[in-house]
């Protein structure tokens, strides 16, 4: 299919068994880069990635691969929402973009963008290969997605290999701006270890010290990252480990693990698994008794969870990167939240929210460079500038290419305290992101090459 064959604000859905009978190429890897396959110039620079062919007509490609089915699926349809909603207000030139990129006026640098959609299934073999056929038959001028860290972490390899710009969806492994941060991957959205910073002293404040704890943790880079980063800040104040029970992705029983658990003696369960693995989980654990016996934290708060475990969530801390009523405090969060609720019909949840403001961002960053070409555009990040967001002013740090922004900390509301069917959280504090980050080498970043 040509890129033709896209309509502007649709997406075009590739399945896993498309891309599997399209793929021999694919598989093998033996597609060659358009950088290769090109050596135009444009603009005075040289052919790198697919510039410039990707933006030789009036529209540019992006290809966006998110987990539609799977564990992680309702979380990514929601993600999708959000990178729709960015794509659709660049190329009208919607007043919040213009909020964020004040260069923007229709299109990115007058081109209209133009998409795909793919199924990642949370499974990175997947969601390389629709980004490869993106890259090389559509010549996408950025790939975005993620959910999965798995996922983000094989796109970030793919991204620098192929020379063209990913920015990250969701992803809460340390390794995405750590280990395996790339100069051709960014990320907006929080992750393991500004979670455990911001949450914390909360629960250090809430439950005292010395307490035991007792983790669910999801065994790939998120799931790991994550409970160490929550060990290490909680043992300052003399928590302890008592069990730690690892699963695979998309396990559908967790009763062997919650057995241990239940028998661990600890005060506090933190579950760290995510999607329908942290609903299922927490329904079982409330099953086997275990939430009557030990307090529930959250602490990297799942899109839907609280709707979604009927309750369960009350009373419950966790650290999330956006919740709906902070629009009391910051003006784009409220034009976000009634854009997005009169063309959804609900409150944004944050994988929406990032992926709005990540797609923003980029926009924002190609204006300013003026140029798709990927140095430029990648420079432009590198500049570490304020800029806006939908929860205040925040930066890129050049160093890891990971955004500086705050961590909002909730509670989960009791039924009796909720306004409406979306008021599932009270906002207990949104901690600037400043004071959470770690050093910019403390997670083994090296960047690599621009060319």
């Amino acid at each position: 299919m040509s890129t033709k064959d896209f309509r502007p604000g649709s997406a075009f859905n590739v399945s896993r068994r498309t891309l599997l009978q399209a793929g021999a190429g694919l598989i093998g890897g033996t597609v060659l880069p358009a950088s290769i396959a090109s050596r135009a110039f444009a603009e005075d620079k040289p052919a790198i990635g697919t510039f410039p062919a990707g933006t030789s007509g009036s529209s540019a490609f992006i290809g966006i691969s998110v987990p539609r089915t799977g564990t992680y699926a309702v979380q990514g349809e929601d993600e999708l929402k959000g990178y729709q909603l960015a794509i659709e207000h660049i190329n009208s030139g919607h007043e919040l973009i213009k909020k964020i990129s004040p260069k923007t006026s229709k299109g990115v640098l007058g081109k209209e963008l133009k998409y795909g959609v793919a199924d990642s299934a949370a499974k990175p073999n997947e969601a390389v290969q629709a980004q490869q056929r993106f890259i090389s038959e559509n010549k996408a001028v950025m790939i975005t997605g993620g959910t999965s860290s798995a996922v983000a972490v094989a796109l970030n390899k793919l991204a620098q290999r192929e020379k063209v710009i990913f920015v990250c969806g969701i992803s809460g492994s340390n390794d995405t701006t750590g280990k395996d941060c790339v100069r051709y991957g960014f990320r907006q959205n929080f992750f393991g270890q500004t979670a455990a910073a911001a949450i914390a002293p909360v629960l250090i404040k809430q439950f005292g010290k010395g307490k035991k704890a007792a983790y669910l943790t999801p065994d790939y880079t998120y799931g790991h990252t994550v409970t160490k980063s929550m060990q290490d800040f909680l043992a300052q104040a003399g928590w302890t480990t008592v069990t730690n029970q690892v699963s695979p992705l998309g396990a559908p029983d967790y009763s062997s693990y919650l057995l241990n658990v239940a028998n661990s003696g600890a005060d506090v369960l933190i579950n760290v698994n995510w999607g329908h693995d942290a609903v299922l989980s927490t329904q079982q654990a409330k099953q086997f008794g275990v939430l009557d016996k030990m307090k529930l934290v959250v602490p990297y708060q799942v899109p839907f969870i609280a709707r979604e475990t009927g309750g369960l969530m009350q009373g419950v801390y966790a650290a999330t990167d956006y919740w709906w009523t902070i629009e009391d405090k910051y003006p784009l969060a409220k034009l976000f939240n009634d854009t997005f609720e009169k063309k959804f019909g609900y409150k944004p949840e944050w994988g929406a929210e990032n992926a709005y403001v990540s797609f923003a961002h980029w926009a924002r960053m190609v204006e300013e460079a003026g140029s798709f070409y990927p140095p430029d555009v990648i420079k432009a990040y590198e500049k570490g500038e304020t800029i806006p967001s939908l929860v205040g002013d925040v930066h890129y740090r050049p160093e890891d290419h990971q955004c500086v922004r705050p961590v909002i900390i909730v509670r989960g509301k009791m039924e009796k305290e909720m306004k409406n069917k979306e008021d599932y959280y009270e906002v207990v504090e949104i901690v600037p992101g400043d004071g959470l980050m770690q050093k910019p080498d403390a997670f083994g970043c090296h960047l690599g090459d621009y060319t």
